[in-house]
Parts: C-alpha cells; structure tokens; sequence
C-alpha cells in the first residue's frame, strides 16, 4: 500500500481537537481523513454554559450531517468511515461543569460525553491541574471517577497535576489517558510528562494521545512533523505500540482573544502561562494535512501495522473498553 492508500483505509482518530467550530472545519476534517474526533465543549464554564456548547455544537452537526456525525460507541467510529464521514466525540477539558453534582455525569453521558479531562491546569473540586501546587484527588473526585466509571465516561489527565494523576490512575477501575501530551525528556514544561509518569500509566492499563502543540515541543514554532513524528516514537519506545494513539490539540481558527481564555484561571483570573508565538508543525498546519502524518511516520520505518495502532486503532479499543460498547 501507498501512503495514501493506507491513511485512506486506515481509521483515523484525533484524540484531541480544540478549534474553532465552523463548516469550514468540518470540511477540512473530512480532507485530512478523519474517521473521529474528541472534540472539546468545555474547559471553564459551568453546567449551563457546557449544555449550551453542546446545544450549539448539535445545531452545527445537523447542518453538516454530510460531512460529519456523533459518536456515542466504537460502533459509530465505524460508521463513520463507512460513510465517510467523520465521528464527533464530545469532550470536556475540565470536570468544573459537573460543579457540585454527581449525577451531572450521567447527564453529560446521555449528551453524548465520552471522555472527560479531570482539571484544567488548575484546582477544582475533584483534584489539582499541573499549574499549582497538588493537593491531589479529593474525596468527591474518588465519587467522580466513580461515576465515570460506571457511566462509560474516559478520565483525561493531560492538564492534571502529578499527585492528582497518579491517584486517578489508581482509582479508576477502567482505563483512564493522557489524551494530548508530550514528553518532559524531549523539553521540560510543566504541561509535559516525564518517563516515569508515561511508564506508569501504561503499565496501568491507560493510554497516551501525543500532541504536537508547538510551545511544547523541542524546537517550538520551528518545529516540523519530524519533529512531532520523534516525539511519537519516544513516547512509543516508553509505553509501548498498542497504548499510543494521535492527540493533536489542534486550535485552529481561534485568534489570540481565545487563548488569552484559556491560559487565564477560569478564563479571567490569574495569567497561568503565556505561549507566545503558536504556529503548528511545518507538514501539519492543518487537520487536512493529517495524511502526511501516516507518510511521515512510514518513512521513520515504522511497519504498516504500527502506523494503522497509531493512527486510530489503539484509540478504538481502549475506548470500547471504558464506554463498553
């Protein structure tokens, strides 16, 4: 097979996407060969704020049901490349729109939630993001996980403080992931993972989406899909073939006004950190470039069967797993 014959066969699942929601977008999904995406509608609001987001989102869906679709199983990701369409999974990057409730996840779940990030850089009522000092998961963050657990919702940990992590790790009782992370041993940053934090959730059952976020990367902004394709295989050589998948925290579409947004606690306090200057990869500037990612990652001398695990596959198990359909 080509490269191009394969990334066209091949499912192809992006762990985590954060741009801005338009036909525009959806279409460009549909160019780089999208067969599913965790899409993210909440990172600080609250419970109404989030169903809002979610409303908007569905509206958007119905109006592009020719290109997209939603996901609530692995069965739909399968749809979705039989049609060829791609799959939209609903995602949050923070557990603050549950606020106080527990049965607000079964709730999300109902809504078409499937995987949901415990902290968002900082503290919540569940645990502490990796911006401050961590207190770790608190007693209601054991009954959230719980929860999760139960309803068939993913426990993400790529913003979440160390202490916090491990404990999640611990006490889910399902597989739980850094869905968009990198790796401390290519560049210190408190937003990436060291060996032995990508060692230990592997050797748990749970799984890792490497992100190609260019303040994260070794060489920034100057970085190329070579170096997004290293980081890959570093994190592949600590965790091993079947618990990698794709994560690339793509924010197209936004301009500066959102992530000033973002790095602010809750979205107006306390600066958290400055990125700067965020140019994606050369060869990946766009989620319609992602078939260079396959030919990239085949020309590293990667096997077919490897690329097909990174590209999606990997994802599709472990989350049958966690949704348990």
């Amino acid at each position: 097979m080509t490269p191009s014959e394969l990334h066209n066969d091949a499912i192809v699942i992006d762990g985590l996407i954060i741009a801005k929601w338009n036909r525009e977008l959806l279409e460009d999904m549909r160019r780089g060969g999208l067969t599913a995406a965790n899409c993210t509608v909440s990172v600080w609001e609250g419970f109404q704020a989030t169903v809002d987001n979610i409303v908007k989102s569905n509206q958007l869906m119905a109006e592009c049901s020719d290109l997209v679709r939603p996901v609530r199983t692995t069965a739909d990701i399968t749809r979705a490349k039989e049609e060829g369409k791609t799959g939209i999974i609903f995602g949050f990057q923070n557990a603050h729109a549950f606020e106080d409730q527990i049965g607000y996840v079964e709730i999300f779940k109902q809504l078409g939630v499937g995987i949901v990030q415990m902290c968002y850089n900082t503290q919540n009522l569940v645990g502490t993001g990796c911006y401050e000092r961590d207190g770790g998961l608190s007693g209601f963050g054991r009954e959230i996980v719980a929860e999760m657990n139960r309803a068939g919702i993913m426990c993400d940990l790529s913003h979440v403080g160390a202490k916090t992590s491990e404990e999640v790790i611990l006490e889910s009782k399902k597989p739980v992931c850094y869905s968009h992370c990198l790796p401390s041993g290519l560049k210190e940053h408190p937003r990436n993972k060291s060996d032995q934090e990508l060692k230990f959730i592997a050797d748990h059952g749970g799984f890792v989406g490497v992100t190609m976020f260019a303040p994260f990367l070794k060489k920034g902004i100057d970085s190329t899909i070579e170096d997004y394709c290293e980081a890959i295989e570093y994190v592949m050589n600590i965790v091993g073939e079947d618990a990698i998948g794709i994560g690339t925290d793509f924010t197209q579409g936004h301009g500066q006004e959102f992530f000033e947004w973002l790095t602010h606690d809750k979205g107006y306090a306390r600066r958290l950190t400055d990125f700067g200057k965020i140019i994606n990869p050369k060869g990946i500037r766009t989620i319609g470039e992602f078939p260079n990612l396959t030919e990239a990652l085949l020309k590293r001398g990667l096997s077919e069967t490897q690329v097909r695990k990174i590209m999606g596959e990997n994802w599709v198990r472990v989350l049958k797993d966690v949704w348990g359909a």
